[in-house]
Protein backbone atom coordinates (compact mmCIF):
# COMPACT_ATOMS: atom_id res chain seq x y z
CA UNK A 1 0.00 0.00 0.00
CA UNK A 2 1.17 3.61 -0.55
CA UNK A 3 0.93 6.21 1.53
CA UNK A 4 -1.90 8.15 -0.04
CA UNK A 5 -3.82 4.46 0.93
CA UNK A 6 -2.82 5.25 4.33
CA UNK A 7 -3.66 9.04 4.57
CA UNK A 8 -6.44 10.55 1.90
CA UNK A 9 -9.19 7.56 2.03
CA UNK A 10 -8.80 8.15 6.30
CA UNK A 11 -9.30 11.38 5.72
CA UNK A 12 -11.80 11.24 3.55
CA UNK A 13 -13.85 8.84 5.10
CA UNK A 14 -13.72 10.49 8.67
CA UNK A 15 -14.55 14.05 7.18
CA UNK A 16 -17.36 12.69 5.32
CA UNK A 17 -18.97 11.69 8.68
CA UNK A 18 -18.21 14.83 10.17
CA UNK A 19 -20.29 16.22 7.98
CA UNK A 20 -23.34 14.14 8.43
CA UNK A 21 -22.85 14.48 12.47
CA UNK A 22 -22.98 17.85 11.46
CA UNK A 23 -25.79 18.01 9.56
CA UNK A 24 -27.72 15.60 12.33
CA UNK A 25 -26.61 18.23 15.27
CA UNK A 26 -27.97 21.21 13.09
CA UNK A 27 -30.98 19.83 12.98
CA UNK A 28 -31.13 18.70 16.45
CA UNK A 29 -30.84 22.25 17.15
CA UNK A 30 -33.43 23.46 15.25
CA UNK A 31 -35.95 20.99 16.41
CA UNK A 32 -35.14 22.14 20.20
CA UNK A 33 -34.96 25.75 19.42
CA UNK A 34 -31.58 25.77 20.55
CA UNK A 35 -29.65 28.29 19.12
CA UNK A 36 -26.57 27.01 16.81
CA UNK A 37 -24.15 29.12 18.48
CA UNK A 38 -24.91 27.09 21.18
CA UNK A 39 -23.84 23.89 20.24
CA UNK A 40 -20.61 25.57 17.93
CA UNK A 41 -19.35 27.17 21.40
CA UNK A 42 -19.90 23.93 23.22
CA UNK A 43 -16.05 22.31 24.83
CA UNK A 44 -15.88 19.12 26.91
CA UNK A 45 -14.19 21.56 29.43
CA UNK A 46 -13.38 24.60 29.96
CA UNK A 47 -9.58 24.58 28.49
CA UNK A 48 -10.44 23.04 25.69
CA UNK A 49 -11.26 23.97 22.20
CA UNK A 50 -14.70 24.04 21.25
CA UNK A 51 -16.83 22.49 18.45
CA UNK A 52 -16.12 25.03 15.84
CA UNK A 53 -12.23 24.93 15.87
CA UNK A 54 -12.56 21.20 16.42
CA UNK A 55 -13.91 20.84 12.81
CA UNK A 56 -11.36 23.37 11.59
CA UNK A 57 -7.88 21.50 13.02
CA UNK A 58 -9.66 18.46 11.39
CA UNK A 59 -9.76 20.12 8.23
CA UNK A 60 -6.48 21.59 8.80
CA UNK A 61 -4.80 18.37 9.52
CA UNK A 62 -5.95 16.21 6.92
CA UNK A 63 -5.42 19.04 3.77
CA UNK A 64 -2.04 20.19 5.48
CA UNK A 65 -1.25 16.50 5.74
CA UNK A 66 -1.41 15.37 2.44
CA UNK A 67 0.28 18.06 1.38
CA UNK A 68 3.15 17.43 3.45
CA UNK A 69 3.30 13.90 2.47
CA UNK A 70 2.92 14.90 -1.53
CA UNK A 71 5.56 17.71 -0.98
CA UNK A 72 3.23 20.21 -2.05
CA UNK A 73 2.73 23.83 -0.97
CA UNK A 74 0.78 23.62 2.31
CA UNK A 75 -2.55 25.48 1.97
CA UNK A 76 -3.56 28.15 4.56
CA UNK A 77 -6.93 28.46 5.25
CA UNK A 78 -8.25 31.24 7.84
CA UNK A 79 -9.97 30.04 10.74
CA UNK A 80 -13.62 32.40 9.94
CA UNK A 81 -16.23 29.59 10.38
CA UNK A 82 -19.13 31.04 12.36
CA UNK A 83 -22.00 28.84 11.50
CA UNK A 84 -22.79 25.29 10.31
CA UNK A 85 -23.19 26.34 6.75
CA UNK A 86 -20.02 27.64 6.84
CA UNK A 87 -18.37 24.54 8.58
CA UNK A 88 -19.99 22.20 6.17
CA UNK A 89 -18.29 24.62 3.51
CA UNK A 90 -15.07 24.14 4.83
CA UNK A 91 -15.28 20.15 5.06
CA UNK A 92 -16.55 20.24 1.11
CA UNK A 93 -13.72 22.29 0.52
CA UNK A 94 -11.34 19.63 2.42
CA UNK A 95 -12.72 16.47 0.57
CA UNK A 96 -12.37 18.35 -2.64
CA UNK A 97 -8.76 19.13 -2.13
CA UNK A 98 -8.08 15.79 -0.83
CA UNK A 99 -9.57 14.28 -3.91
CA UNK A 100 -7.30 16.47 -6.09
CA UNK A 101 -4.16 14.10 -5.18
CA UNK A 102 -2.84 11.31 -6.91
CA UNK A 103 -1.01 7.93 -5.72
CA UNK A 104 1.92 9.06 -7.35
CA UNK A 105 2.60 12.31 -5.26
CA UNK A 106 2.99 9.82 -2.38
CA UNK A 107 5.19 7.47 -3.44
CA UNK A 108 8.61 8.41 -2.05
CA UNK A 109 6.41 10.05 1.08
CA UNK A 110 8.15 7.64 3.67
CA UNK A 111 11.27 8.43 3.78
CA UNK A 112 10.82 12.19 2.35
CA UNK A 113 12.06 14.54 5.85
CA UNK A 114 8.91 16.73 6.44
CA UNK A 115 10.08 20.10 8.51
CA UNK A 116 6.34 21.66 10.34
CA UNK A 117 5.80 24.20 13.02
CA UNK A 118 5.09 22.40 16.16
CA UNK A 119 4.96 25.48 18.52
CA UNK A 120 5.40 28.79 19.25
CA UNK A 121 8.62 29.57 17.06
CA UNK A 122 9.06 25.99 16.92
CA UNK A 123 9.79 23.13 13.84
CA UNK A 124 9.92 19.81 14.10
CA UNK A 125 11.30 17.75 11.21
CA UNK A 126 10.18 13.57 10.89
CA UNK A 127 10.44 11.36 8.53
CA UNK A 128 7.44 10.86 6.32
CA UNK A 129 6.54 7.46 7.93
CA UNK A 130 6.96 9.19 11.78
CA UNK A 131 5.06 11.95 10.50
CA UNK A 132 1.66 10.22 9.50
CA UNK A 133 2.15 7.73 12.47
CA UNK A 134 3.43 10.11 14.93
CA UNK A 135 1.74 13.44 14.04
CA UNK A 136 -0.33 13.97 11.23
CA UNK A 137 -3.17 11.06 11.48
CA UNK A 138 -3.18 10.81 15.69
CA UNK A 139 -3.96 14.70 15.92
CA UNK A 140 -6.47 14.50 13.08
CA UNK A 141 -8.09 11.69 14.71
CA UNK A 142 -8.26 13.39 18.21
CA UNK A 143 -9.98 16.29 16.78
CA UNK A 144 -12.73 14.22 14.87
CA UNK A 145 -13.06 12.35 17.95
CA UNK A 146 -13.49 15.55 20.19
CA UNK A 147 -15.66 17.37 17.63
CA UNK A 148 -17.81 13.85 17.57
CA UNK A 149 -17.96 13.97 21.64
CA UNK A 150 -18.94 17.58 22.00
CA UNK A 151 -21.85 16.56 19.77
CA UNK A 152 -22.87 13.57 21.78
CA UNK A 153 -22.34 15.45 24.90
CA UNK A 154 -24.85 18.17 23.81
CA UNK A 155 -26.83 15.28 23.58
CA UNK A 156 -27.10 14.43 19.61
CA UNK A 157 -27.57 11.23 18.52
CA UNK A 158 -24.64 10.55 16.96
CA UNK A 159 -23.21 7.29 17.78
CA UNK A 160 -19.73 4.97 16.40
CA UNK A 161 -21.63 4.20 13.52
CA UNK A 162 -22.04 8.46 12.72
CA UNK A 163 -18.43 8.38 13.58
CA UNK A 164 -17.17 5.84 11.65
CA UNK A 165 -19.57 7.00 8.49
CA UNK A 166 -19.42 5.03 5.08
CA UNK A 167 -16.41 2.29 5.16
Amino acid sequence: MSFYDFAVPAYLQMLGSLSASLKKAEAYAASRKIEPATLLGSRLFPDMLPLTRQVQLACDFATKGAARLSGSEVPVTPDTETSFDELQQRIAKTIAYLKGFKPAQFDSAATRDITFPSGPAKTTTLTGQQFLSRFSLPNFYFHVSTAHGILRMCGVDVGKHDFLGAN
